[in-house]
Parts: C-alpha cells; sequence; structure tokens
C-alpha cells in the first residue's frame, strides 16, 4: 500500500526542505557520522552502541591493563558475572 500526499500536503524536493542536522552524541552532524548505521535506527541500538564500547575497554584493560575481574567489576559499575561473560564471549570469538 503506497502512501499518497494529501491533496492540502506540499510534497517538497529535497533542496526546498529545512532540515537541521544536529546529530547526535556520537557525531556532530547526521552527514558526516562515522557509523554504517544510525544507532537510533534500531530498538535499543544506542544501549547495544554503548555495551559494545563497554565491552571493548573491559578486554583491553583486562588483556593490556593487567586489571582482576573484581576491578573492572568496580571500575564499571557492573557485577563480576558480567565482566567473566564479557571475557568469555572475547575468548570464544
Amino acid at each position: 500500500m503506497e502512501l499518497e500526499p494529501e491533496d492540502n500536503e506540499l510534497d517538497l524536493p529535497p533542496e526546498y526542505c529545512h532540515y537541521r542536522d544536529k546529530g547526535c552524541e556520537f557525531a556532530n552532524s547526521c552527514l558526516n557520522c562515522p557509523l554504517p548505521q544510525c544507532i537510533y535506527e534500531q530498538p535499543r541500538g544506542r544501549q547495544r552502541w554503548l555495551k559494545r564500547l563497554r565491552a571493548r575497554e573491559m578486554i583491553r584493560l583486562f588483556t593490556s591493563g593487567g586489571k582482576e575481574v573484581k576491578e573492572l567489576a568496580a571500575m564499571f559499575g557492573v557485577s563480576q558475572r558480567t565482566v567473566q561473560r564479557v571475557l568469555k564471549r572475547a575468548k570464544n570469538e
């Protein structure tokens, strides 16, 4: 089913539309965003993105920073079990 603009709506070409590209906390402009797909297009996209960043940092600190599981849990405000799951997932990949 195709949606047609109503008779009283204008369907302007893009060059005549006023769009403010404000970006988000990850990029100051949508057109200059480094992400392959907008994180807000997927359900819980922002939350997933932040969890992946946190997991990468945990793995880095564990492998090269010499941090213990208990220290990482305290640093990131998560349980030790959460840190263990992240490290196990990284080990299996």
